[in-house]
């Protein structure tokens, strides 16, 4: 079973906050001892978090579910009940994060970006927090927060400095395995590699750089013809494109025609592909005796090679090494890494029914209060939806007067400013 999986669906689960606690001091010789109910502690947030140490996504492919833990409730006597312990999900460096509709969400590329995947719940304020001079004896407290709970889609685009890109059974995986240590499956039929593989270059001097063998492309490989979006969405992120090119006899297109093919491709999947650095290198020249030079079946070729014989090989390695210092040396200094927390929407008014439903996290808490049948309860929850101004979005989404409206499991109807 292959053990690299670059892309997978996630189901996260954020912590619920706790209740906050409805209590009043009761000792020897305190006649009315005042509320002292505790607040209930925050549900843990999932985190996504890239790590240099994870090379694909084969943990989610199994168990796809990560959730966070639960705060505890608030007690009396002003005990807090403990946050819920936070969840980091290890993802690799280059992964893509998308909701169910392919709307990219973040994209960690560097060790240590995180991406807020679920927030957890905040925690209800206990009895104690709503003592003001008018409300001497409050006897409600607020509920948690459900957490947030939601399916997101992670995709791996590979990290790498140079991508070998060529047709099926040109030599890919050969090259790599003779220039790395890598070790990719190698046959003489097409599409022996179907996943990418990753390899470390070490020159004499001690410089370094990671190589990608991609799956054999062809023609339509932009459109989805032989699973080719898929392997072009690692070339994305490469510094630097190796255009093999056949020149074994036995090859479906001459060199000029599979170059074209290729540029075409890069093309219609990211334009901007074409204004990498490249290096455009005949291989398999042990099948072709006599093709030496800069030219071969009428394709411009910067190295002619053979990874099986071994010819051109150290003058690929120092031109590779050459086009990655000069594409590294363009880059911006590194920052430090990137933090992505959504931008969380207030409230909304949409049709429900013959009704209306107001959604929205903020709205949802100015309701959640753990007994609305006492009137200075309902009061608050008023207070609060007036200060949001739920009840002017109401009016202006066309709320009429006994229409039912329902905020989170509140359900009342309508009234108009006057009439109220």
């Amino acid at each position: 079973m292959s053990q690299f999986v670059d892309e997978c669906n996630l189901h996260v689960k954020a912590g619920d906050g706790g209740a906050g606690s409805v209590s009043f001091r009761r000792e020897a010789h305190v006649a009315k001892g005042g509320p002292d109910g505790g607040d209930g502690g925050s549900g843990g947030d999932v985190w996504l978090v890239a790590d240099h140490n994870v090379a694909s996504l084969l943990a989610f492919k199994d168990h796809p579910f990560r959730r966070a833990g639960d705060g505890t409730h608030g007690q009396g006597k002003r005990r807090h009940g403990a946050a819920g312990r936070e969840l980091l999900a290890p993802v690799p460096e280059g992964a893509v994060v998308l909701d169910r509709d392919g709307t990219v969400l973040a994209d960690l590329v560097r060790a240590g970006d995180r991406y807020l995947a679920a927030e957890g719940g905040r925690g209800g304020r206990g009895n104690a927090r709503f003592l003001s001079n008018r409300r001497r004896a409050p006897a409600f407290a607020e509920q948690g927060e459900v957490g947030e709970e939601r399916w997101l889609r992670l995709e791996l685009k590979l990290l790498a400095d140079v991508a070998l890109v060529g047709f099926p059974n040109v030599g890919k995986s050969t090259l790599i395995s003779r220039i790395s240590a890598a070790k990719p499956k190698i046959a003489d039929y097409p599409f022996t590699t179907l996943e990418p593989h990753l390899g470390v270059v070490r020159l004499d001097d001690g410089y370094e750089f990671v190589v990608a063998d991609i799956p054999g492309l062809i023609e339509g490989a932009s459109e989805g013809r032989g699973l080719g979006d898929r392997f072009l969405r690692h070339i994305e992120r490469a510094r630097v494109l190796c255009l093999l090119l056949d020149l074994a006899p036995v090859a479906e297109r001459p060199p000029a025609e599979q170059l074209e093919v290729l540029l075409a491709e890069l093309a219609a999947y990211q334009p901007d592909l074409l204004e990498r650095e490249r290096v455009v290198i005949g291989s398999r020249a042990d099948l072709a005796p006599g093709t030496d030079g800069d030219r071969a079946g009428g394709a411009e070729l910067h190295l002619t090679v053979s990874a099986v014989t071994g010819t051109g090989i150290p003058q690929l390695t120092g031109r590779l090494a050459d086009a990655v210092r000069r594409a590294r040396a363009a880059l911006p200094e590194p920052g430090q890494f990137v933090v992505h927390r959504p931008v969380r929407a207030g409230y909304q008014v949409v049709r429900e029914g013959g009704g209306w439903a107001v959604e929205g996290r903020e709205a949802t808490r100015a309701v959640a209060l753990s007994d609305l049948t006492r009137p200075e309860a309902l009061a608050e929850a008023h207070r609060r939806l007036h200060r949001l101004g739920v009840d002017r979005a109401l009016a202006r989404a066309g709320a009429k007067p006994g229409d039912p409206v329902r905020i989170g499991s509140l359900v009342f109807d309508y009234e108009d400013d006057e009439a109220s």
